[in-house]
């Protein structure tokens, strides 16, 4: 009889957001920090088109890349259980450079996994994720400003750029209801360009 993992249940939350954007996932406790990377993207809403790293105590890990201007540990080669098993409990997620946005990862123990229920999954969150490109979060605060105020001189602008309407409010749990293939396809993905 083969064991299945353990679970870990993980809370997301998207750093110098108020009110806070957070998504809670269920993960095999063996998952690659790599394959957590695609997990964590895709249940946040974001496309994955963009560099990230983990910033675990004092150490990164990611895609190594000549161009590091610190010593990147490979993600692709260390598992989640590894860090738990040192006493981590917190820990930072660093999507798109550029913009700035940071995930806290928090630890909420171990599960037995759920009899029929497919890993990763999500299994709760509060609100929209940020566009994409939209500047950071203090880009997001102005993108906000201007999409909620039909007075505002870029109201128009950010509209037509969002493609119509947005609620910052909005969680769809059912939009993520095959977190575990859509997180496969970007882990496929981004396989092909580091090959």
């Amino acid at each position: 009889m083969t064991l299945k993992p353990s679970i870990y249940p993980l809370k997301l939350t998207l750093s110098h957001t108020r009110p806070p954007i957070w998504r809670r996932v269920e993960v095999p406790a063996d998952i690659s920090l790599y394959r957590l990377a695609a997990v964590i993207i895709t249940a946040m809403g974001w496309s994955g088109g963009h560099l990230h790293q983990f910033r675990i105590g004092e150490e990164y890990y990611g895609i190594p890349h000549e161009d590091d201007l610190s010593e990147t540990i490979d993600e692709r080669k260390v598992s989640l259980k590894s860090i738990v098993d040192q006493g981590i409990k917190k820990f930072i997620f660093e999507y798109d450079f550029g913009d700035g946005w940071e995930h806290v990862v928090e630890f909420e123990g171990t599960i037995e996994p759920s009899k029929g229920a497919k890993y990763p999954r999500c299994t709760a969150g509060a609100r929209c994720c940020p566009p994409e490109d939209c500047g950071g979060p203090p880009g997001y605060e102005d993108f906000l400003q201007a999409i909620r105020d039909p007075k505002h001189p870029e109201h128009e602008s950010m509209r037509e750029w969002i493609g119509g309407d947005f609620d910052p409010e909005k969680f769809y749990l059912n939009a993520l209801s095959d977190l575990a293939d859509a997180s496969e396809s970007m882990e496929e993905e981004w396989n092909e360009h580091f090959e």
